[in-house]
């Protein structure tokens, strides 16, 4: 079949021509339950439990009411449910206010008498969505997490029973949507170059060192001074050097070190992400640290790690070249 690209890019699916930003993917996903009964009844089904009619059923995208924000889906059927999506891309989640705001909107609050819910949409996973909003519910409202792999297996599933025309639109929906879920911007070369520490940390049988060598795992807190979205690069220093560097081979939050890796001891942290790291490569000649405190961390160019004499050197030039685009 005929590649088609786009800015260098492979286009897997009429989806992607639309983009990959949150309002892209809100549009696309919308298309997709107005265009396809199937996959509407089996999103609707995950979201409110079984219902038996849902035949009359109005979709809103980017539906504002003044004071009351804007939303990015709202999927109503007059007198029996009033849903509201907010999608996000990656591991961002929406705030509580921002959740407070669509629940104090005057359309779905004089609705209180059929089923409301609150669906989050995003690559976080329902315990991980629970724990950072620290809610159940909003203004007496159900919040719904649902991750983007749910959205991907429902339009799979969807497909059973589906017409001809349906099956192709769901085919490339989940085209678009497999790009989307490995939280990873695929045509970024940015590498981030993070410090290891030396020795074993107290109460732990195993090293930082270890943990990347033997393990081929790493883990640091969501957010914060750290990324919210797991990067495509991860390379290691210590020593005084660049060490390796890994494509990041996938990712997964976690709370409980223990559960992980049983040379740590059990304990009750914030979400962490876990990479899985790919096989090691570096440079040919050795890349010391240069200008950049101890426990820095930095942003680098792919290439500049290769070509540049230090790690600070490719981390400035890294940052030239990104004010230049």
């Amino acid at each position: 079949m005929t590649e088609l690209l786009l800015h260098k890019r492979k286009i897997e699916s009429v989806f992607n021509l639309l983009g990959e930003h949150e309002n892209h993917i809100t549009y696309s996903v919308s298309w997709a339950l107005a265009q396809s009964p199937r996959f509407l009844s089996a999103f609707l089904h995950e979201v409110l439990g079984p219902r038996a009619d849902f035949s009359k059923v109005l979709i809103r995208l980017q539906h504002v009411e003044r004071g009351a924000g804007i939303t990015d889906i709202e999927i109503e059927s007059p007198g029996e449910f009033f849903v509201i999506v907010e999608a996000k891309r990656g591991w961002n989640l929406p705030t509580i206010k921002q959740l407070e705001t669509y629940a104090r909107r005057p359309s779905f609050t004089s609705s209180t008498k059929i089923t409301r819910r609150l669906v989050v949409l995003s690559e976080c996973s329902r315990e991980y969505a629970l724990h950072y909003l620290e809610m159940k519910e909003v203004g007496g409202v159900c919040v719904a997490p649902l991750s983007w792999k749910t959205i991907a297996a429902l339009a799979n599933k969807a497909q059973g029973g589906a017409s001809h025309a349906e099956k192709r639109l769901l085919r490339e929906l989940l085209a678009y949507l497999r790009g989307l879920m490995t939280m990873q911007k695929h045509d970024s070369n940015w590498v981030y170059v993070v410090s290891l520490g030396g020795g074993t940390p107290k109460g732990w049988r195993i090293s930082w060192v270890d943990i990347i060598k033997k393990k081929s795992r790493y883990f640091h807190p969501v957010g914060g001074t750290w990324p919210k979205e797991p990067p495509n690069y991860i390379a290691f220093r210590y020593g005084g050097k660049l060490q390796s560097i890994h494509h990041l081979e996938g990712a997964k939050v976690f709370t409980n070190p223990h559960e992980e890796f049983n040379e740590i001891p059990s304990d009750r942290w914030g979400p962490h992400f876990l990479y899985t790291l790919g096989p090691v490569f570096r440079p040919t000649h050795e890349v010391p640290m240069g200008n950049i405190y101890p426990n820095g961390r930095v942003w680098c160019m792919l290439d500049t790690l290769f070509t540049s004499k230090t790690i600070s050197q490719a981390r400035d030039l890294s940052k030239q070249r990104d004010k230049e685009d």
